[in-house]
């Protein structure tokens, strides 16, 4: 006879922003409480979403005071 076991852990997710100077203390803190994983997210990759977003603004407020022209939906989407 074959016996199975499981064993169910809880996992909960955080996310913190560390201040670059106490970067590596954090995470010997974290290897030093034996947490599992962390995922180190490069902030590079959400500096470029926020430029993306500031410069698509940009553009709303051209065309908005008619300096800038802007482009159909159905244009747009054919283009994908």
């Amino acid at each position: 006879m074959l016996k199975a076991y499981v064993t169910l852990r809880i996992v909960r997710q955080i996310t913190i922003n560390i201040p670059d100077n106490k970067y590596s203390f954090f995470l010997e803190l974290v290897k030093n409480l034996g947490l599992e994983k962390v995922k180190e997210e490069p902030v590079e990759a959400s500096q470029e979403a926020l430029k993306g977003l500031v410069q698509g603004f940009r553009e709303v407020k051209l065309i908005q005071e008619g300096k800038m022209k802007s482009t159909p939906l159905r244009e747009f989407l054919d283009e994908l």
